[in-house]
């Protein structure tokens, strides 16, 4: 018998991880969300993962137009990770936001750490989530210090 939700939840906010802000376009809608699941697959071909919950506006956009760019957050972008993360005003996440326009046509967002965009190589159903699964088709990266998320409270490396 699996675990109750709220317990798995807690047990995984002991996983400190960095934070990024997953974006899709298809013609002229775009949207995004605050995203920590994510990770690399593969070096050969360059692969990633994100997970996206169904019920996110993203995650339609996302299954429609098979590309979306992940937006590494640098650590003074607490803000725009909370504005991304929260349901309320999702169509007015990028007010404000100079976006540059990635080679998928995605936004990726300013002043983040590194970005990568991505077409969709394979989707993968997962309970309440979608694993996609991407192909790293640009991608870069500055020097900076990166926001992590670790039992509901962001932080910062220590001792660099």
């Amino acid at each position: 018998m699996a675990i109750p939700p709220e317990q798995f939840k807690g047990i995984l906010a002991s996983w400190a991880s960095g934070v990024t802000i997953v974006t899709s376009r298809s013609g002229a809608r775009v949207q995004g969300m605050t995203v920590s699941a994510f990770s690399s697959v593969s070096l050969v071909p360059p692969l990633i993962l994100v997970c996206a919950d169904k019920q996110a506006i993203t995650h339609g956009l996302i299954q429609e137009s098979k590309v979306f760019s992940v937006s590494v957050l640098a650590a003074e972008q607490r803000e725009l990770s909370n504005r991304f993360a929260s349901k309320k005003d999702e169509d007015r996440r990028f007010e404000g936001l100079r976006c540059e326009e990635g080679s998928t046509g995605c936004p990726r967002i300013p002043g983040a750490l590194a970005w990568l965009d991505c077409r969709v190589v394979e989707a993968v159903d997962a309970g309440d989530h979608v694993v996609y699964i991407g192909e790293v088709v640009a991608a870069d990266a500055r020097d900076a210090e990166p926001l992590l998320y670790f039992r509901s409270r962001y932080g910062v490396l220590a001792g660099r």
